[in-house]
């Protein structure tokens, strides 16, 4: 899946955003406070929203009132226009979210529409209105499918659950079951050393959770499954942490899984516990850039946390490479040492103006693409704070 577009209305700090021509890797970049985590929230709240129920997401992020932007009134919005593959059509899925008479949130309207290309008349695949509308059956896989297809009226349970949750569950609407498993997929990390240091019990998990607390369950799966990936993980970490030399999940004898990680200069391995963050999140990197499945979309924020900066180019590298075997990645930063590996047409830059957060392509700067090609890094030109200017014309 490829996200081309992403337009925000109304939900926290972004009053009003389109992000368009996103590549397969973007990053997002922005001083504390503008917003980063708040945009890949976006993605964390219409997972929940579709695990869960409207009401339920918005709960989890304080109610209704909480989410919509600040002296906003009206609906919180989302647009998201995106492929499934390069030979299928865009497709376009809408969300509004209103407060009913009751004052309690419903989806005021949910689309879903098929375009052939850039232009064209677009075909609906679903449309729903609180709770009630119709959708379009069978296999709609090529675009002529979509116009000649029947369409049938429905009604889900509740005017908060997303139509993609109810209709994407039955066959004979192939077409939403695909966004709804592209949905389910989106990674959104939220990593947390302590809880990736853990010891387990012993029991199976073939990928790594947001949290990362199943580190060692997953790198035995590795192990025991795809020794050669894993091998290659080991290099990498043999080249980019010195000292590393094998890393293991062991099982203890009561029953629980335990990372150790052997140094070269010593007889016995350390435990986890007592290796530094940034071997910790190093190889949690590695354990979930080398999935043989990758995600559909991965959300990355703030890599260089426990990093050391010469890590940072060849991290970038490998969630380019990672992109470009067919997931796609966004990550957030502040760290000029990142962004020195970044290539100009991968990044966005977050600025504040008004009290809302706007979002910018640094390549539409006129400044900073003279700059750029000229040889200056992207690192240098942050740290010059020409980076958070608004785009010129």
């Amino acid at each position: 899946m490829k996200i081309e577009s992403i337009r925000v209305k109304n939900y926290k700090v972004f009053q009003n955003i389109e992000v368009e021509n996103i590549p397969n890797m973007a990053v997002f970049l922005g001083m504390n406070g503008v917003g980063k985590t708040t945009f890949f929230d976006i993605f964390g709240f219409l997972h929940d929203a579709l695990q869960l129920n409207i009401r339920a997401a918005l709960a989890k992020r304080g109610g209704f009132n909480e989410v919509i932007s600040r002296g906003q009134q009206g609906d919180i919005e989302f647009e998201i226009k995106f492929r499934p593959s390069e030979d299928e059509p865009i497709i376009t899925y809408q969300l509004s979210i209103c407060l009913q008479d009751n004052k309690k949130p419903a989806i005021k309207q949910e689309v879903m529409r098929f375009r052939r290309g850039q232009t064209g008349a677009p075909w609906k695949v679903l449309e729903f209105s609180f709770g009630v509308g119709v959708a379009a059956d069978g296999e709609l896989i090529k675009y002529e499918d979509v116009r000649l297809a029947d369409r049938s009226p429905q009604k889900l349970d509740s005017p908060d659950i997303l139509a993609i949750k109810g209709l994407g569950q039955f066959k004979e609407f192939i077409a939403v079951s695909q966004l709804r498993r592209l949905i389910e997929d989106w990674y959104v990390s939220d990593f947390h050393i302590e809880e990736a240091r853990g010891v387990k019990d012993a029991g199976y998990s073939e990928r790594i959770s947001t949290s990362g607390d199943n580190l060692a369950l997953v790198a035995k799966y590795m192990y025991d499954n795809h020794r050669k990936i894993f091998q290659e993980i080991l290099d990498a970490m043999a080249t980019r942490v010195p000292g590393v030399s094998k890393i293991e999940a062991q099982e203890t004898e009561d029953g629980r899984i335990v990372l150790k990680f052997q140094d070269g200069n010593f007889k016995d391995p350390f435990a986890s516990r007592y290796v530094s963050d940034g071997t910790i999140k190093m190889f949690t990197y590695l354990i979930l850039l080398k999935d043989p499945e990758k995600h559909a979309l991965l959300c990355v924020e703030e890599p260089e946390n426990q990093l050391y900066p010469q890590l940072l180019f060849e991290l970038a590298e490998e969630f380019r490479l990672y992109s470009e075997e067919g997931g796609q990645v966004f990550i957030s930063t502040h760290s000029p040492d990142f962004l020195n590996a970044v290539r100009l047409e991968e990044l966005f830059c977050l600025v504040k103006k008004d009290g809302y957060t706007h979002v910018y392509k640094a390549s539409e700067n006129k400044t900073i693409k003279e700059l750029y090609f000229a040889g200056d890094l992207l690192g240098q030109l942050w740290r010059q704070g020409l980076l958070i200017e608004e785009v010129s014309e």
